[in-house]
């Protein structure tokens, strides 16, 4: 005797973009600022969305948005995936030094 299990749909996840994120210098941007900046070979376009970035009064709040998110394409407070990456890894090291 063989069992039907109900098939289960995955409920797809809402987006609720951050409050700080309307405030944001990129918002309605049409730069892709969501591209993998490290397989980009456009670099003049990451770096004219980190330009974007320069200017913005909400790059510490979308920076630290990504890092505690483990953001891994685009740029995000400046910064691109390797940049947070080599920024996580320091405070990783400058809490291991101060333990």
């Amino acid at each position: 005797m063989s069992r039907h299990w109900p098939r289960i749909r995955a409920v797809p996840q809402v987006f609720e973009p951050p409050a700080w994120a309307q405030r944001a210098a990129c918002h309605g941007s049409s730069l892709d600022f969501y591209v993998d900046a490290s397989k980009v070979r456009n670099r003049p376009a990451v770096e004219e969305a980190k330009e974007v970035c320069r200017g913005c009064a909400v790059r510490e709040d979308c920076l630290q948005y990504a890092l505690r998110n483990g953001e891994k394409f685009g740029i995000w407070g400046g910064l691109s995936e390797r940049e947070r990456s080599t920024l996580r890894r320091r405070a990783a090291q400058k809490r291991q030094k101060a333990a």
